[in-house]
């Protein structure tokens, strides 16, 4: 069996690692992408066209006309959770499986968050900039997250997590997910517009799709406090820009933290990262070498299930894989 790993060397070395590339090797004959750049769909096709499997990073879209000029191919397996840029459709009228990677940065992303809320409750990196711009930074009354009101958008495995975390410093955590319950104990699940009039901190952590397209917009922003800040961790497609720009420059709201945004690569976007009350970080979030370590084993069991002729876990269209091995 071959399989073509999609990362560029330095995705490979930052996004896949060694040890998770040797269990590769153990499973099937690897050919690596060494080119700088990401793969195109002319370039996939040329350099897929004598393999049975492609691990793809998430730079690698997978669009339909991939899926029709390989007709060896056998699955497409994303590196990632998102694969919104893969024609699943497409695959499935081919019988190429399309798998996704578990989100193995839960416990990452849940940290970068409470960063996001010390720093913004306390302005850390305000004074910070300060200090090494030779400033005396202005001493302002910070918010102590003891006591205040945690506002979670997407009650998935970060918000959980996120909710516990919160709980344990003390936060009222208030929850909106039209899609799940949440448990009794584990915050108030409240909805959307409740939610954004009266968390202190509001973290959006919901799942990209065309429902939450510019979920957060100018209607939703004008719900929150003045002295509420807002953070992202999911996609910059939640997020009206301008509307948010907006809301910071006239100071309708005191502040935003983003690892996120619509800019290359899911990077925050630079309008608004040269705001002077946003704290932004570019697509950090579940870069760690256990959270990155665990995406890339979860496609080597991936890998081992499909040989097998199992469907692996993370499978996004187990109901139409006819080129089975």
């Amino acid at each position: 069996m071959k399989l073509l790993l999609t990362h560029t060397p330095h995705m490979r070395e930052r996004y896949y690692g060694p040890r998770a590339l040797a269990a590769l090797r153990g499973l099937a004959e690897v050919v690596l992408h060494e080119g700088d750049a990401a793969l195109d769909a002319a370039a996939l096709v040329a350099a897929a066209a004598e393999v049975d499997l492609v691990v793809s990073d998430r730079l690698t879209p997978g669009p339909g006309e991939i899926f029709a000029g390989l007709p060896r191919l056998r699955a497409f397996l994303r590196c990632a959770v998102d694969i919104r840029d893969v024609d699943v459709g497409a695959a499935s009228r081919a019988g190429i499986l399309v798998t996704h990677a578990a989100p193995g940065f839960v416990a990452s992303v849940t940290e970068l968050a409470l960063g996001f809320m010390v720093d913004l409750s306390r302005g850390i990196s305000r004074a910070t900039r300060d200090y090494q711009a030779g400033r005396a930074p202005e001493v302002r009354m910070g918010r102590q997250l003891a006591g205040s009101r945690l506002g979670i958008i997407g009650y998935g495995a970060i918000g959980r997590s996120l909710a516990g975390v919160a709980g344990a410093l003390g936060m009222e955590v208030l929850v909106s997910d039209p899609h799940v319950a949440v448990p009794a104990g584990q915050g108030r699940q409240v909805g959307f517009e409740t939610l954004m009039a009266e968390a202190d901190i509001v973290v959006c952590l919901a799942v990209a799709t065309e429902a939450t397209e510019n979920l957060i917009d100018a209607r939703a922003l004008a719900r929150m406090r003045r002295d509420a800040v807002f953070i992202n961790l999911s996609r910059g497609n939640l997020v009206d820009e301008a509307a948010l720009a907006a809301a910071l420059t006239e100071g309708r709201i005191a502040g935003a933290a983003m690892d996120v945004g619509r800019a290359t690569d899911q990077m925050p976007s630079p309008a608004l990262t040269r705001l002077g009350n946003v704290i932004a970080t570019p697509h950090i979030g579940g870069l760690t070498p256990p959270a990155i370590e665990a995406q890339a084993f979860d496609t080597v069991s991936q890998v081992r299930a499909i040989l097998a002729g199992e469907v692996p876990k993370g499978a996004a269209n187990a109901e139409s894989w006819s080129r089975r091995p």
